[in-house]
């Protein structure tokens, strides 16, 4: 359920007040019946639990590929990689 912040035009009260989306507005303060006007504050809307980002609590199944993706690209081994000549001949790199 949301939760609606107000403030009293006349004693400058601010508070806040659960209500559905279907309620009505408040429009009287309970403190001293001046008018209330509804204010926009930012949310404090969280995101809980697993299944939020693909990252986030692989299944087993993700974490055996992921490990097997770590496997294939060992220290040390050389690349072939292009030359920035373009001439397509190909130089050997060694990762550091």
């Amino acid at each position: 359920m949301p939760v609606y912040e107000y403030e009293c035009t006349k004693c400058d009260d601010r508070f806040e007040v659960m209500q559905k989306i279907t309620e009505d507005p408040l429009t009287t303060c309970s403190h001293c019946g001046g008018e209330l006007r509804k204010l926009i504050t930012n949310t404090s809307f969280v995101l809980k639990g697993t299944g939020w980002y693909v990252t986030d609590y692989p299944s087993p199944e993700r974490k055996k590929a992921m490990e097997a993706e770590k496997g294939n690209g060992k220290k040390g081994e050389k690349k072939e990689s292009r030359s920035d000549s373009g001439s397509g001949e190909k130089k050997k790199a060694v990762n550091e």
